[in-house]
């Protein structure tokens, strides 16, 4: 079993940079789990803010979505506003990407900060109803949640809804349709959620990362957010390092460190390293050259064509067949679509078809070049990301494993280890 599969089964080291202005997700004390009296001696009562309050304190301090998207929080609550009508809020935790366990972190050791971000959403566009939405790993937080109702602590009642465990189940309209009762798959844009989402109302889908930051900003305020991080991206956020690290697990640090410093909060590499994923598997590949010298913000990473996505981190170590790595998620993701448009139905097949040919069966430069064609023609026309997504990790990792590439047109290979770093789940 590789190191990453036992980090995905909960192996989580929650190291902590130690700078307590970096957002205080995890702590001095990552090992800790804090049940409701805990939570409350560690960080106090919620303070009781009107809606107006909750939106100023999300815009002042800068705090962004981190499910992946970074969208300002801020905006997002203005539109769900501005939409009226009876809203509704969705805590998203439902992590379909494999690589990820930040999420999972978080409704396991601290929950209500989750809880907490919830209800000051919900207060913010005066919802009617809220929902947690989490795999059904996390249905322990039944009682957490019954346990806050009962201490009136909660004013807005909330549900925990269960997410499949599919990598699309967590795209926002996915998450809708899945709490409705139908299947977790995206819905064709538009309307936007924040506009007639769950039921037909105005719906705030949230990661849940996102919320239990609004919750820290909400009791020590946005001068303290702001004390770390970029101007642009402040505070700090959650990585699931794993890979060729020598402990693999969910770290935490500001905005902007390099991406060096974050491997070495996982304990840095066991290995030389070829390359390093960054955002999972509708993320990008960055060469091991590029990983020295990066920052993990979005601007600096624009650079190089990536972002912190929902920042899981994967360090590649030479010896591991980069194409190899590359045909296994590829025929997942084709898997994993929706199969509702021609995009995901036939394209994204027909690609993981052509990558396998180029990674294990000794083929010809018309695979490599039908390969690129076929890239081309699904992006930009599914009825959600997912075909782009899949495109960029691709595209990017054909970039980065160019040498290889061109070893398996020429028959060969540079692997020497048969390790599978990528975690994929069962196809059901």
């Amino acid at each position: 079993m590789t190191a990453m599969t036992q980090t995905m089964t909960g192996n989580y080291t929650g190291n902590y940079t130690g700078n307590e202005a970096a957002g205080g997700l995890i702590g001095p004390q990552p090992a800790a789990v804090l049940d409701l009296r805990g939570h409350l001696a560690q960080h106090g009562q919620l303070p009781s803010l009107g809606p107006h309050d909750v939106v100023r304190l999300a815009r002042d301090a800068g705090l962004t979505g981190h499910g992946g998207a970074g969208f300002p929080l801020w905006r997002k609550l203005e539109a769900v506003i501005n939409s009226g009508g009876r809203a509704v809020v969705v805590a998203n935790g439902a992590e379909g990407e494999p690589a990820s366990a930040k999420d999972r972190w978080l409704l396991t050791h601290r929950p209500h900060l989750v809880l907490d971000g919830l209800q000051l959403v919900a207060r913010a566009v005066r919802a009617g109803d809220a929902y947690l939405y989490a795999s059904e790993r996390h249905r322990g937080l039944d009682h957490l949640i019954a346990e806050r109702r009962a201490a009136g602590i909660d004013a807005v009642r909330v549900e925990r809804a269960a997410a499949p465990d599919r990598f699309i189940s967590g795209e926002e309209s996915a998450a809708i349709n899945s709490i409705a009762g139908g299947l977790a798959i995206p819905s064709s844009k538009p309307p936007r959620v924040v506009e007639r989402g769950l039921r037909g109302r105005p719906t705030l889908v949230s990661n849940v990362e996102t919320l239990a930051l609004l919750a820290l900003v909400a009791r020590r305020g946005p001068a303290w957010f702001r004390s770390a991080g970029t101007a642009d991206f402040p505070g700090s956020m959650l990585f699931t390092v794993g890979g060729a690290v020598r402990h693999p697990g969910v770290v935490e640090a500001p905005h902007g460190t390099p991406l060096t410093e974050v491997l070495e909060l996982a304990g840095g590499p066991t290995s030389r390293l070829q390359a390093v994923l960054l955002g999972g598997y509708h993320g990008s590949w960055l060469t091991a050259e590029e990983a020295a010298s990066a920052a993990m913000s979005r601007s600096d990473l624009a650079a190089y064509g990536a972002s912190p996505g929902a920042g899981v981190v994967v360090a590649l170590a030479e010896g591991v067949c980069g194409l190899a790595e590359l045909s296994r998620v590829m025929t997942y993701l084709a898997q994993e679509s929706a199969g509702q448009c021609g995009p995901c139905l036939n394209g994204l097949p027909r690609i993981a078809e052509q990558v396998r040919s180029l990674a294990f069966d000794g083929t010809d430069a018309a695979v490599f070049t039908e390969l690129q064609r076929l890239s081309g023609l699904v992006v930009g026309r599914g009825a959600c990301h997912h075909p782009d997504g899949s495109v960029r990790f691709l595209r990017t990792g054909l970039r980065v494993f160019a040498d290889e590439v061109a070893m398996h047109l020429d028959r060969r290979c540079t692997r020497t280890s048969d390790d599978r770093v990528l975690p994929v789940r069962m196809v059901r």
